[in-house]
């Protein structure tokens, strides 16, 4: 059995609309000694940054793999195959939720994003690359579980935000996501009330969000309360279908992600 799992890469997949982008796949121990298995999946944004470090945004990387692997041999994950879609020059505007962009307060925050990122959000061109291309080629070439109970969406920062509007916009498809640091600065409490009126309702899905205490993470406390207040009203159930997590001294960076990755996948990925 491989200690470390395998890794391969799809190569570079297109997407109407957006950058065309690399995307990993790493195959958890075990996966070749045991042809009859069948594994859920995990798909991860900013996809250069979660597996080796020589790729990773400051040569910090959140070493998912590794984190996985510990829960394995620990005897708290039978594996997962994780998905990785790198980011391109463009995240911004593959990340922030299009449909709630459209709902911000103000004229002007929405020609200030516009102006930063170089355009309006394309997020929902992202995730149909993901949902129509990406997964599909997945579950083609390895042996998944593919249905919504097993399929999971992960990020940080700007990748929480489109991690959470993947479920929002395709439920029947996600059955959870992990939000780490989310990003809600970028639009404030118009963004989070638009992503909580969008909130499936609670019953088939499970909700993961944290938030450090240092740098930018240390401005995304008020608004993480405000949106535990829909998702209260939603019918998300703390401990049960919802963990948020306060972090004292988190950072908003790579080491501070790994640091903390496996909360959020024991709460995730759990049977």
């Amino acid at each position: 059995m491989s200690d470390t799992g395998t890794f391969q890469t799809l190569g570079e997949l297109e997407g109407e609309g957006i950058l065309p982008r690399r995307v990993d796949v790493w195959c958890p121990p075990g996966y070749d000694e045991r042809p009859e298995q069948r594994f859920p999946v995990l798909y991860m944004h900013d996809g250069q940054n979660i597996f080796a470090r020589g790729s990773a945004f400051g040569g910090q990387s959140w070493e998912v793999h590794a984190a996985i692997t510990r829960l394995m041999r620990r005897g708290e994950s039978d594996g997962v195959i994780v998905v990785g879609l790198w980011n391109t020059s463009q995240r911004w505007r593959d990340y922030m939720p299009e449909r709630p962009f459209h709902t911000l307060a103000t004229h002007e925050q929405r020609r200030s994003f516009e102006r930063h990122a170089g355009g309006p959000p394309r997020s929902d061109a992202y995730l149909r690359l993901l949902v129509h291309t990406v997964k599909p080629l997945v579950d083609t070439r390895f042996r998944t579980l593919p249905g919504r109970e097993q399929t999971t969406v992960m990020g940080s920062s700007m990748g929480g935000l489109i991690s959470l509007y993947a479920l929002a916009e395709y439920p029947a498809l996600f059955g959870a996501a992990g939000c780490l640091s989310t990003h809600w600065t970028i639009g404030g409490s118009p963004l989070v009330t638009a992503m909580g009126a969008a909130l499936p309702p609670a019953g088939a899905h499970r909700l993961y969000f944290d938030y450090g205490t240092l740098g930018l993470d240390a401005d995304y406390e008020p608004f993480q309360l405000q949106m535990n207040g829909h998702l209260r009203r939603a019918g998300y159930v703390e401990g049960q279908d919802l963990l948020v997590a306060k972090i004292d001294g988190g950072e908003h960076n790579e080491a501070a992600w790994r640091a903390r990755v496996e909360i959020p996948l024991r709460f995730l990925l759990r049977a």
